[in-house]
């Protein structure tokens, strides 16, 4: 078929069906045309069931979020370092009266400082070898006692009875004008 003849069959389906009469367009006249839409192919149209569908399964991936991320920060506690300095101030000279005792923060984990009825201070670690629970002084036997299971430690931190595996870690104690410091051991 001829170039010019198939242009005029594209003519004539372009022109309204009242008016398919056999007419020749000349090349100066306008034909109208519906504007151009944009051709979607019919299965790729996402539906509003399907939209509403994903929303929701984004709305719930994010409150999932929401209720995950403060419940894994309790269950995994951050990480504490090491504390930076080896010597506290853990009390005033006259603060512990003889027989009693004071747990101190040591860095990042809590010490115990006893004063003996003689008058001598110990300091030691105040967490228990056994759980981490914190232990106390029982001034009655001049011993450590961890509540949690019954362990007993003596004043130089090594375990009498119960469950500790090991001794607690034991601290130098320096009294310096007016205050008690403590120290780690040098090792």
């Amino acid at each position: 078929m001829p170039a010019r003849a198939a242009s005029i069959g594209f003519v004539r389906r372009a022109l309204k069906p009242e008016s398919r009469r056999c007419k020749f367009v000349s090349r100066g006249d306008r034909i109208p045309v519906a504007p151009a839409r944009r051709l979607v192919h019919p299965a790729r149209r996402m539906k509003r069931r399907d939209f509403l569908d994903w929303l929701t399964g984004i709305v719930g991936a994010l409150v999932g979020a929401f209720v995950a991320y403060p419940v894994l920060r309790y269950l995994v506690p951050p990480s504490s370092p090491e504390a930076a300095t080896r010597r506290v101030i853990a009390a005033k000279k006259d603060e512990l009266a003889p027989g009693k005792f004071k747990i101190f923060p040591f860095g990042g984990r809590p010490g115990i400082l006893v004063r003996t009825p003689d008058g001598n201070y110990h300091a030691l670690s105040a967490v228990c070898a056994h759980l981490g629970c914190t232990v106390q002084y029982r001034g009655s036997d001049q011993s450590i006692w961890c509540a949690c299971h019954n362990g007993v430690y003596d004043l130089e931190g090594r375990n009498i009875s119960g469950p500790p595996p090991r001794p607690l870690e034991h601290y130098e104690v320096h009294v310096t004008g007016e205050d008690v410091v403590v120290e780690k051991a040098k090792a």
